[in-house]
């Protein structure tokens, strides 16, 4: 077989991955679009807040450490223990949970029947906010997350692809487990939003909020719902991508890579963050691949929004998306 084809295949199945890192952001924003009709310009954010928080809690650090240390004078910044990964993790959640049911009491509680764009610009303030927050929390270094996934070439695929072909595939551990995953996020998520009275309330209140209210759902709970919802996925993609390039504060920008992948897969459909995901991941590495040497490379960076563009010309609503009718 020969070295350029076997080459594409691995760059194919690498791509596939990225594709559901990518999916795995886009999901925080399909949450809260279905439930709530927002578009969350701060889930990128979100993601850094919660990935900067588990390391922080992982470390022992003190929470506003440099500020508490410039107004008193002191210099304490770890409180002497490490907490364990798990118990972290489960800290975090908290953590988000908490930063829901702030955001709905001081943000959303007061913006009840607003148009779509006073709520999208909401989430662009809040999200400032955030990551002013974060700094001001943890400090703006680059820091190691580390939970326990395996990291490192997969020893597996590259001896087994090396006795087939005679060239062995580099796929990453990391990559493996984000799949893993996001799979298991999705499906609890589809069954979540289908098959439960609080998933049915979701759907309910993106459809109508004044509707919603006046059957007797609480609006509130809903939206608290969601948000903590949406920040645990954001916990789960700020895990998967610190412990690839470590936490960081454009780690918030990750955001941008899922905005082609919510054109592809559509702004409502769980299983169409998946799909768009690996539409884009697969996509862009396939174009590399064969034209980007052609016309200088880093196509990366271009390739998922001039996919999107054309989406968006032709099928707006994206592959699952749901089609919008208004009558008049």
């Amino acid at each position: 077989m020969p070295d350029q084809l076997i080459f594409a295949m691995e760059v194919t199945l690498n791509g596939l991955l990225n594709g559901v890192m990518y999916a795995l952001v886009a999901l925080g924003f399909v949450l809260i679009f279905k439930a709530s009709g927002i578009f969350n310009y701060a889930q990128g954010v979100m993601a850094l807040f919660a990935a900067m928080t588990l390391v922080g809690i992982q470390q022992g650090r003190v929470p506003f450490g440099h500020l508490i240390n410039e107004i008193f004078g002191t210099n304490i910044h770890y409180f002497g223990w490490e907490v364990p990964a798990l118990a972290a993790i489960a800290l975090t959640v908290l953590v988000m949970i908490g930063f829901a049911l702030l955001v709905q009491r001081f943000v959303f509680k007061h913006l009840v029947g607003q148009e779509p764009i006073i709520l999208f610009m909401a989430t662009i303030g809040l999200a400032y906010f955030l990551e002013g927050v974060s700094d001001l929390m943890w400090g703006s270094e680059i820091r190691n997350l580390d939970v326990g996934l395996p990291q490192g070439i997969n020893d597996v695929i590259d001896a087994a692809t090396f006795d087939l072909f005679g060239y062995g595939f580099f796929i990453d551990n990391l990559d493996i487990s984000a799949a893993i995953v996001a799979g298991i996020l999705v499906a609890v998520l589809i069954a979540y939003a289908q098959y439960t009275k609080n998933g049915r309330a979701m759907r309910a209140v993106a459809d109508d909020h004044q509707a919603a209210l006046s059957v007797g759902i609480q609006l509130n709970y809903v939206w608290v719902l969601v948000w903590s919802l949406a920040g645990i996925v954001a916990l789960v993609a700020g895990i998967m991508w610190g412990s690839k390039s470590g936490v960081q504060f454009s780690l918030s920008l990750i955001a941008l890579k899922a905005l082609p992948v919510l054109m592809l897969g559509g702004f409502t459909s769980i299983p169409g963050a998946i799909i768009g995901g690996l539409i884009i991941g697969v996509g862009e590495a396939l174009f590399e691949f064969a034209i980007g040497p052609m016309i200088g490379g880093a196509t990366e960076n271009w390739f998922a929004y001039v996919l999107a563009l054309v989406f968006l010309v032709f099928r707006p609503q994206g592959l699952f998306g749901e089609k919008i009718i208004e009558r008049v």
